[in-house]
């Protein structure tokens, strides 16, 4: 049975949308399994139907492959789409952020880069947080999307 792309049934139209890195790499990667379950959400945030929001971790993250590949053309590509303002608001570490992410990370037992996209996205208020990661399984902060439900 093919995979279906994510149910964005439930996200209201203009909603802010905090995406964590690796639906993004996927994506941008045209990952021949998961990359298509992304493509709806990422296509409609370039569409004007929801707003993205990043973080300055997930930038970081999103760019170190190209970066270790030594793809620097790779590099510009992928940083001019994810710092375009018409798609994507970007979040950087506040220390409200930090504290909330330390709160959430003791709450919950998340890795830190997980409890940082988690606290960015409830500090900016998002609607959802679109993940890859099972980790958030348990957090009842925010709506959590995954490819892998």
């Amino acid at each position: 049975m093919p995979l279906q792309p994510l149910d964005l049934s439930t996200l209201p139209e203009g909603g802010l949308i905090a995406i964590d890195s690796a639906p993004l790499i996927y994506w941008l990667e045209d990952h021949p399994v998961w990359g298509c379950r992304y493509a709806p959400l990422l296509e409609g945030i370039a569409a004007g139907r929801w707003q993205g929001l990043l973080t300055t971790v997930t930038l970081a993250e999103v760019l170190t492959g190209p970066l270790l590949q030594q793809r620097e053309q790779l590099v510009e590509r992928y940083a001019a789409a994810l710092t375009d303002p018409a798609s994507f608001a970007m979040t950087s570490l506040t220390p409200p952020v930090v504290i909330s992410a330390a709160r959430l990370r003791a709450r919950y037992g998340l890795r830190l880069p997980d409890a940082v996209q988690l606290a960015s996205a409830l500090h900016a208020g998002a609607v959802a947080l679109v993940s890859h990661d099972r980790d958030f399984a348990g957090c009842s902060d925010l709506p959590i999307l995954s490819a892998q439900a």
